[in-house]
């Protein structure tokens, strides 16, 4: 079965579509014409196309399905997407959307020196919600993203293990 990808670059209206039928196979337009793509380097490819051989560097390969080629002198912007992401997209729903991290744990251990937050309020991601002191530092542990306190797992003064359940959370 074929596996597609769809590019879009430098934000055009109409994404390139790109398929391959085998899980190891090249990327290849659909119902265009015939190219190969071999890797050179770490970040550099050789794209072998009816009209001609480009030298393509990837410049930035970021996280979230965008990309930024230079092909020759010229800079491109590309946004990756799979079919998943695509339907998603299409249907409005961002990745992640909705999603909520139901629950923050110790990241060391440590001593919970002050709450930020009580039950009930409301957070969004980045919000300072917990000052745990771990080896004579005090480290501000941030909201992991947009929610509501639903409750206080630890009080101040308690000691705490790594992994330790400290505060959960629920969607607003």
């Amino acid at each position: 079965m074929a596996r597609k990808l769809f590019a879009t670059v430098n934000g055009a209206t109409d994404p390139l579509e790109l398929e391959r039928s085998a899980p190891d196979g090249p990327w290849r337009p659909k119902d265009g014409p015939g190219s190969d793509a071999e890797r050179t380097g770490s970040s550099t490819f050789r794209v072998r196309t009816p009209g001609g051989n480009h030298h393509v560097q990837v410049i930035k390969d970021g996280e979230d399905g965008h990309v930024r080629v230079r092909i020759g002198p010229r800079l491109y912007s590309v946004e990756v997407q799979d079919e998943r992401d695509r339907l998603m997209a299409t249907l409005g729903i961002g990745a992640g959307a909705g999603a909520v991290v139901p629950e923050l744990k110790a990241p060391m251990p440590g001593m919970v020196l002050n709450l930020l937050v009580e039950p009930g309020q409301e957070v969004a991601k980045g919000d300072p919600v917990i000052v745990l002191e771990a080896m004579k530092m005090e480290n501000v542990i941030k909201a992991p993203g947009d929610a509501r306190v639903k409750a206080l797992n630890v009080a101040t003064g308690t000691a705490v293990e790594k992994g330790h359940l400290l505060i959960t959370f629920e969607a607003r």
